[in-house]
């Protein structure tokens, strides 16, 4: 699809410098510009690049003027980069505006369908599944018996909804994303060997949540693993049986949380950190990358390490650990001192 400087700058409600009439295709970075493509110039470490881009259209500052002449057809707004933004919020929004019902796909009769439904080919929809208006599945997802999806949210290929689970409105799972899968439950008997503890309970995310590609969320044995609004999971997380996410929390890749703890509101929890199971954080916890988790965590903690400290304490011990060689040294050297005198 094709696009005019005059139609991006209705958009944008911009300023057209250059060609109104130039059309683009595409989105590039400045430096890697071509013919027929869009950028923009928000940096000023970029703002060479914008006298040898071969883009058609870059999106500026309403405060730029340019010291040598140019090849692009300049868009002037109040912010450039937020902009490009919107422009990729709306690229986005047509690229994904696909509708109707693909076969060979499999929809039973009892299932409630919303309007402007999309379900992608080779995609299975379980018995009394209910999709809410715009929802959009793409090829060979699963949704699995009685599973509730909320208005506008995508299921991106192969994603899968186990049964019973509950999706809330505008939220997306991406490709390989497992909702409601059994959680680890096995009881061991006196040969120890384990047997299958059932697991009947289900997921709940509520609304607006984002659930990275290849992440797992485990249904509670009992009630339900929640993970609440607004909560911003990235790829190839574990998240176990019982856990509650409060809302607005992110959490980095590679992260993996036990079973039954509690994690607050408005955490920010870094990549391939470990927490163990049945534990409490506060909300507005600060999580380092890589930190291990096995204690109840208070409101506004700030941790790193494993097992984790505080953040200054953990700085303050690697100042020491990091001259440990020195330090040794030091000590060696005292010792002979010593033993010398005597």
């Amino acid at each position: 699809m094709k696009f005019t400087a005059e139609q991006i700058a209705g958009i944008l409600q911009g300023t057209v410098i250059g060609d109104p009439s130039i059309e683009v295709s595409k989105l590039a970075k400045i430096e890697e510009g071509t013919e027929g493509s869009l950028t923009f110039l928000a940096n000023p470490k970029y703002k060479p690049y914008i006298y040898t881009t071969k883009s058609s259209i870059t999106i500026v500052n309403a405060d730029f003027e340019p010291e040598h002449s140019l090849s692009t057809t300049l868009i002037k707004v109040d912010d450039a980069y937020g902009a490009f933004t919107k422009l990729l919020e709306y690229y986005n929004q047509i690229k994904l505006n696909k509708s109707g019902i693909e076969q060979p796909c499999f929809v039973p009769d009892t299932a409630k369908i919303g309007d402007d439904i999309y379900i992608g080919a080779f995609t299975y929809i379980g018995d009394n599944v209910k999709l809410g208006n715009n929802v959009k599945i793409f090829p060979n997802s699963y949704i699995g018996d009685n599973v509730v999806i909320g208005d506008n949210t995508i299921v991106f290929s192969g994603g899968k909804v186990y049964s019973d689970c509950i999706i809330g409105a505008n939220c997306v799972i991406n490709s390989g994303a497992i909702i409601g899968a059994d959680g680890f439950g096995f009881a061991p008997n006196d040969k120890g060997e384990y047997s299958k503890v059932p697991q009947i309970g289900n997921v709940i995310l509520e609304d607006f949540v984002d659930i990275g590609a290849g992440t797992t969320i485990d249904r509670a044995t009992l009630g339900s693993t929640i993970i609440r609004r607004g909560v911003k999971l990235d790829n190839q997380i574990q998240i176990a049986h019982n856990v509650e996410i409060g809302k607005n929390t992110v959490i980095a890749a590679q992260t993996g949380i036990a079973g039954s703890t509690k994690i607050g509101e408005n955490c920010q929890i870094g990549g391939q950190v470990g927490i163990v199971g049945h534990i409490t954080i506060g909300n507005n916890v600060k999580i380092q990358a890589q930190s291990g988790i096995g204690r109840h965590v208070k409101d506004n903690e700030v941790l790193q390490g494993s097992p984790a400290l505080t953040y200054g304490d953990y700085n303050k011990s690697y100042v020491y650990f990091k001259n440990l060689p020195k330090i040794v040294k030091s000590i060696n050297e005292i010792e002979k001192k010593v033993d010398g005198n005597n």
